[in-house]
């Protein structure tokens, strides 16, 4: 039955007697959908990773070739939150989420068919690389403005609990899919992602029943020129950006930190660092889900930029191994709300910002999630490589110097957050006296 929606009562369409009003409870299905789809976006962004030593043991594919599969993950991304920010609206959110978790399903099927099958075990990789990214990146730009759109006052609460599903679905891949390579060995490793498929598999037959709210009408979407100079929207892209780069430059480089800075074990470094950092970002995500409506976004933003900054402070400075690693571990919970906090105080401040403005931000998430990572290397690679600089710190080996530079530099991030909250709030308070004075008038 064809129906509008006004505030939250459903009018038909057809003899124009209104339908149940929508309340948070109708809608448990949807967000549970949502929660699986993050979960979802959780297993194909992190199972490949835990299979390249497989690939270079069974397919002879190079350190060069595996660094050309993660380009190739991230460009595919990169390109579908692009096209999804011209596209989704017109489809709508049923389709796109369809086709979201069925390219997951298929992806993940064929992550372990087509290097079995194809000639060239490569090409069969990078085209289920390239079939979950671009599921995943659908995900990513939907999933958010459907929980957004939910019925419910507690909106900040709800979209970060969402994303620490992400964060579960990644620390669960990683520790079952280990436990599962123990028990099956690796020659029978194909069969892994066609267990994790099942998940996509299920939930594509969720997102064909559960209610969802529609898309917002372009002739009331505030279009994305109005947006691009609108300093507030500037100032969350900037967000974005940064957040993006806070998580993965810590994220990424916290095993390679470990082992090479610290001298611990890649057992101890894994464990430790980005398994340790998933579990704290998790923990941070699901805390303020559960009570972030007592407390002010922005501020929350703020202190997590604050503790952020200590903890790249710590991972960078701490002689001792385990404060180090502990500093490491913590920095995920310090970047827990930064990018659901992000999305949470754009949508209030564009309510009608429509899946485009979701799909902006996701785009300038993950050039910042591909920018942290290189430019910490960049400044551990220069640094480390400078016979000046390693004079000067005599006590310490290049890998030592290097690494523990490119912490510190880092910090470059969560400091650029702290500017952009204080910039945000200005602008707000500016625009609030603004229209109070208009009132007046």
């Amino acid at each position: 039955m064809e129906s509008i929606i006004i505030g939250y009562d459903v009018i038909s369409l057809k003899d124009g007697t209104p339908m149940p009003k929508q309340t948070a409870s109708n809608f448990k299905s949807t967000v549970f959908a949502c929660y699986r789809g993050y979960i979802t976006q959780g297993i194909v962004n992190n199972l490949s990773p835990l299979f390249f030593v497989i690939y270079q043991t069974h397919f002879h594919i190079s350190y060069g070739l595996i660094s050309a599969l993660i380009l190739c993950n991230f460009v595919t991304q990169v390109v579908t939150d692009v096209l999804a920010v011209r596209y989704v609206d017109r489809i709508g959110y049923r389709r796109a989420a369809v086709l979201a978790h069925f390219l997951a399903f298929f992806g993940l099927m064929m992550m372990g068919v087509l290097p079995n099958v194809l000639p060239a075990p490569y090409i069969g990789l990078v085209i289920a690389t390239i079939i979950n990214g671009v599921g995943g990146g659908l995900i990513e730009v939907i999933i958010s403005p459907i929980v957004e759109s939910c019925p419910g006052d507690a909106k900040a609460s709800a979209m970060s609990l969402l994303h620490s599903f992400y964060c579960w679905g990644q620390v669960g891949v990683v520790l079952v899919t280990t436990l599962l390579l123990r028990l099956i060995g690796e020659d029978l490793w194909f069969v892994i992602p066609a267990l994790w498929s099942l998940l996509p598999f299920y939930n594509l037959f969720r997102f064909l029943k559960v209610p969802l709210m529609p898309t917002v009408p372009e002739d009331e979407r505030i279009p994305l020129k109005k947006l691009f100079v609108s300093k507030i929207f500037l100032v969350a892209m900037l967000l974005m950006l940064c957040a993006g780069a806070s998580e993965l430059a810590m994220s990424q480089w916290s095993s390679l930190f470990a082992e090479r800075a610290l001298g611990v074990s890649k057992v101890v470094g894994d464990l430790m660092g980005p398994c340790l950092f998933a579990v704290f970002m998790g923990i941070g995500r699901t805390l303020y889900g559960i009570w972030g409506e007592r407390i002010r976004l922005s501020r929350a933003l703020a202190l997590c930029a604050v503790l952020c900054i200590l903890c790249y402070l710590g991972t960078a400075l701490f002689q001792n191994p385990l404060l180090a690693l502990l500093s490491c571990a913590l920095c995920g919970f310090s970047v827990s709300l930064m990018w659901p906090g992000t999305f949470s105080l754009t949508a209030a401040a564009y309510p009608k910002g429509g899946t485009a403005m979701f799909g902006v931000l996701a785009v300038l998430g993950d050039i910042g999630c591909s920018t942290g990572p290189a430019l910490m290397g960049a400044v551990s690679g220069a640094i480390s490589s400078s016979a000046a600089v390693q004079n000067a710190f005599p006590g310490l080996t290049a890998d030592q110097l290097g690494l523990k530079s490119g912490m510190l530099f880092c910090i470059l991030f969560p400091a650029l957050i702290l500017l952009g909250i204080f910039l945000l709030n200005r602008f707000r308070r500016r625009d609030a006296e603004s229209a109070e004075n208009t009132a007046h008038l």
